[in-house]
């Protein structure tokens, strides 16, 4: 990594590397090693070879708006492995063992009487600790020094009646919501690559019914005052809830139908790819493990980012606080910048690794369509693509990648102004920000889609980036309306698939909560495990757009070059042969040709002037 490389030059002069892994106290001493001194700071510049451990006076003293802890730190020599109760107690530690407690400015012997006890010895009862592994802090063995900010968490929750009946929910439900998420992911597993659209109507038309079922039983069952006083209020939750979901539920139902009956003869070129997608799928089903892949590489690459970001957190030069007294580290002249550098690298790899993921799909499914006899595929497509995309294209990838950052950064900044100016700007400059941060967002969404189609233009010709883009614009531009097509109702279509996992994920979560009707408060639990659908499908399904987007992009150029006659064959599935010729004959007799869609069949019926 890039950022990587140039940061190691810096820190060899810092000893960042030491402060964060061998920890420091706080006057500027490294532990475990010979430091130097440091002007102004009369406590610096010791020997620590021997005291390899970092020690809080407080380690419960935590300052959690500043994500730290407010305590003075020394360097000791071994971690108090039993609890000292007094102060004599942390006298006969210190000369058992050589491991001082108190600041380095007070001897041992005068650990009980010195009036500076108070705030330069740690606090009694000194809890027993342990170094943390690769660390070297002392942190406390009981964690119930930090109980008040559980018991502060614990009455708040106690004192809002309705926040304790919603934590009681989940407590009880944890077993179902678990069980609910599992079915959330076997659930678009089962669904990737097919067409939903029957599916999707009845199960949302069923599960519609059922809501309004559910909401007269409970709502009779309230009425009886069968319940308890608690099981009441958890009752009477459940209703609103069920209401509002059935109300919601018909609406969605109501615009459902009016929208699939304004684009039901729009649909026929992206049922033929969805068709086709589900085919590779097929072939390739290592596909369905790219969201897993991806997901995995960002983790890994924001966990180092992390590490990196704390390496530059303790980097600069040591500084006295003269408020404190303890020593700070600021970060002066080039290295300042190096946050802004480093944060630049975070969106561009992340950027850099989806790119990654959708040029592996684009040679996968390339390799698939402009393969006449597919017995003859590789054993691993998507392996092949890899390896071809890391010796050829990783340039294309980074350069696009690139493009998306530069666009990205002045949203970010623009977004970022205008969240510290809320309620500070006009109403004209309010206006110019939301207007400005809509234009880069739209821009940054036409280029991820410029880029997208770049690279399966890279994929198919072996050409540069900028090549690829070039010719993927053109052949987009040249089947604008088909590419509205399949955006508009591809995207729709989509769109049913995950909202039918959500649906059955929140119908499935009814029926066994429905069981608990007198323990549980179902909003927060089906919340849970309906926004865990989602981000499941979306994750997946974003994979089937994907392979969508490369196959029509295939498509347009088969169609481009190749005209069906000996020697120019067309690569394209039969269905999307059909579907092209059914194209052409109404291009050349409009208005003539009429067809159906029997299933996933295509019929070509008689025209009505009897000339075909």
């Amino acid at each position: 990594h890039w950022t990587f490389l140039r940061f190691q030059k810096c820190s060899s002069s810092l000893s960042i590397h030491s402060r964060i892994v061998l920890g420091y106290d706080s006057y500027g001493n490294t532990c475990g090693r010979n430091n130097s001194k440091i002007e102004g700071v009369p406590l610096s510049g010791g020997d620590m070879t021997e005291k390899k451990y970092v020690f809080f006076l407080d380690p419960c003293n935590l300052d959690l708006i500043n994500r730290k802890i407010k305590s003075i730190a020394l360097c000791v020599s071994k971690c108090p492995a039993t609890e000292l109760q007094t102060y004599n107690d942390v006298k006969q530690f210190a000369l058992s063992n050589g491991s001082y407690l108190c600041s380095y400015d007070i001897s041992a012997t005068r650990y009980p009487s010195h009036s500076e006890r108070g705030t330069k010895c740690p606090k009694l009862p000194v809890p027993p600790s342990k170094a943390v592994l690769f660390l070297h802090r002392c942190l406390p063995v009981d964690i119930g020094c930090y109980a008040e900010f559980a018991q502060a968490f614990i009455t708040f929750i106690s004192d809002n009646t309705m926040l304790r009946r919603v934590v009681a929910g989940v407590m009880a439900s944890k077993e179902i919501i678990m069980g609910l998420c599992v079915l959330a992911l076997g659930k678009t597993l089962s669904q990737h690559g097919l067409i939903l659209l029957p599916t999707s109507h009845s199960t949302i038309y069923s599960g519609c019914a059922v809501l309004w079922w559910l909401y007269a039983d409970h709502r009779k069952a309230l009425s009886t005052n069968t319940t308890t006083v608690f099981g009441k209020e958890v009752a009477s939750d459940n209703v609103k809830a069920l209401l509002i979901s059935a109300i919601c539920a018909t609406i969605f139902t109501v615009v459902l139908l009016l929208v699939m009956f304004i684009l039901r003869k729009r649909v026929a070129l992206t049922i033929s790819l969805f068709h086709v997608a589900g085919k590779v799928f097929i072939h390739l089903p290592l596909l369905v493990l790219q969201p897993f892949w991806t997901f995995l590489c960002l983790m890994l690459f924001w966990v180092y980012w992390i590490a990196v970001l704390l390496f530059l957190g303790t980097s600069g030069t040591a500084v006295k606080n003269n408020s404190t007294g303890v020593v700070e580290y600021e970060m002066k002249g080039p290295l300042q910048y190096m946050v802004w550098y480093h944060a630049v690298g975070l969106i561009w790899i992340s950027e850099f690794i989806l790119a990654f993921q959708q040029m592996t799909i684009a040679g996968g499914v390339v390799t698939y369509y402009f393969t006449r006899n597919k017995s003859q595929l590789p054993a691993t497509p998507l392996l092949s693509s890899m390896i071809r995309t890391v010796r050829y294209h990783l340039g294309s990838l980074a350069k696009g990648s690139l493009i998306i950052t530069i666009v990205k950064i002045p949203r970010l900044i623009l977004t970022y102004i205008h969240t510290q100016l809320k309620g500070k700007e006009n109403a004209c400059a309010r206006c110019m920000l939301k207007a400005c941060i809509c234009c880069l967002w739209c821009l940054e969404k036409c280029l991820a889609y410029l880029n997208q189609n770049a690279y399966t233009a890279t994929a198919i010709n072996s050409t540069s980036f900028c090549t690829s883009a070039r010719d993927a614009f053109l052949i987009l531009v040249e089947n604008a309306l088909r590419v509205a097509a399949i955006n508009t109702v591809g995207d729709f279509v989509l769109f049913l698939a995950k909202i039918l996992v959500v649906s059955c994920t929140a119908f499935a979560g009814i029926l066994a909560l429905n069981y608990q009707r007198e323990y549980t408060v179902w909003v927060l639990p089906l919340i849970i495990v309906c926004v865990f659908a989602f981000l499941v499908a979306h994750c997946f399904l974003s994979v089937f757009e994907n392979v969508v987007d490369v196959l029509f992009l295939c498509f347009a150029v088969d169609t481009k070059y190749n005209d069906g006659s000996p020697g120019h064959e067309y690569y394209m599935d039969k269905s999307l042969m059909v579907r092209n010729c059914l194209e052409e004959t109404d291009r050349l007799w409009p208005g003539h040709v009429t067809w159906r869609m029997p299933g996933e069949h295509f019929t070509l019926l008689q025209s009505r002037d009897h000339r075909l």
